[in-house]
């Protein structure tokens, strides 16, 4: 018998597809949990029929690939599961079910299944459908609801901080920063982010933002409970923290020197904290931008990866024509992937750079 071996180091890891899909799940739970406590019984209706669509579309493929039972067929590994989660919490608690399992369809048969399944895939599949049926019906995608825990029905709190604060600039407002203008249209706001905020001077929204105390997505509402999930991941080493931080670091840095440009107030002068928490930065930058298939493999390659997804958040979200931008430059930087990791390749271990000397020329 013929053994080929290679040289050292050989990694092992612990960790399987099917742990790593679960262990993200469990990861979102508390967000997800949240946004059902926050939005209300249709909330919880939203996630189910996302993962249950989701599942259900990945077994019928599988089924008629050959695959029928569940223990062996690609259901088993968490994936479908994850998808119809993290789909479910990227929507609001408003959408029509109908565009749930259409967002699905197209998240699971095109861009996973035709493109070869898990692993071949070359973007986010729930940020693939989530994009899909945004720019499909974009008027349903943008109705929110206001969460129950600020005890207040008003017409503003449909729309999420950052869309009310891009159409009141689009309108004419100028000279104000974002919370600034959410505080004169008397944008709901929690007393108890009020009273911390007379206290510490953070803007309100950043604070009801970092707690959960917002309109948007199911999912994307508690900075604070997705901060925790993704440390979960990074001690479970699941995931690193060069994409979240560097992904987070450069829009945070972006906006500061920039985005008072926009509001018309000049260099050095962009509300940072509000911006960082509202929409779906945080749930982006930890769970969907950190996707093993569709990112970069070395550190290095992360890192750029993770430039381009904080630059490109930044230029739609402020000089584009929409109010979130996270979905978008994450496809975007998909994308450029497979160029990165063809360019960003790891030092060979154990190589020596030959270094020609005068003699040898």
């Amino acid at each position: 018998m013929r053994v080929n071996m290679t040289s050292s180091p050989h990694f092992h890891s612990k960790n399987s597809t099917k742990s790593i899909m679960w262990n993200v799940s469990l990861a979102l739970a508390p967000a997800a949990l949240w946004g059902v406590y926050v939005f209300g019984i249709r909330a919880l209706f939203v996630l189910l029929v996302s993962i249950f669509s989701s599942c259900l579309i990945e077994y019928l493929l599988g089924f008629f690939d050959g695959k029928k039972d569940i223990k062996t067929s690609s259901l088993a590994d968490g994936s479908a599961f994850l998808t119809g989660l993290l789909l479910g919490m990227n929507l609001s608690p408003t959408i029509p079910f109908a565009i749930i399992i259409l967002a699905n369809v197209f998240a699971i048969v095109v861009v996973k299944w035709t493109f070869g399944g898990l692993g071949a895939n070359w973007m986010n599949p729930a940020l693939a459908g989530r994009v899909f049926v945004f720019f499909s019906f974009t008027s349903m995608m943008s109705n929110y609801s206001v969460p129950k825990t600020l005890n207040v029905v008003d017409a503003i709190g449909s729309a999420t901080p950052l869309s009310f604060v891009k159409t009141s600039i689009s309108g004419g407002t100028s000279l104000l920063n974002p919370s600034q203008i959410l505080s004169q249209a008397s944008y709901p706001t929690s007393s108890f982010a009020a009273s911390l905020s007379n206290s510490t001077g953070i803007s309100p929204y950043a604070i009801d933002a970092f707690i959960g105390n917002i309109g948007g997505c199911i999912g994307e509402v508690s900075a604070l409970l997705l901060i925790i999930g993704g440390i979960y991941l990074i001690v479970k080493k699941i995931i690193t923290y060069h994409i979240p931080v560097y992904y987070i670091l450069t829009f945070s840095l972006l906006t500061w020197i920039f985005a008072g440009v926009r509001d018309n107030l000049g260099l050095f002068n962009g509300e940072v904290l509000t911006q960082v928490f509202s929409g779906g930065l945080i749930l982006g930058a930890i769970f969907m931008a950190t996707d093993m298939v569709t990112s970069p493999i070395t550190k290095k390659g992360k890192i750029i990866y993770a430039i381009g997804c904080g630059f490109f958040t930044f230029l739609i979200r402020y000089f584009g024509s929409l109010p979130e931008a996270v979905s978008l430059a994450i496809i975007l930087m998909n994308i450029v992937t497979p160029t990165i990791d063809r360019y960003i390749v790891p030092k060979k271990f154990g190589f020596i750079k030959q270094v020609k000397t005068k003699e040898a020329k």
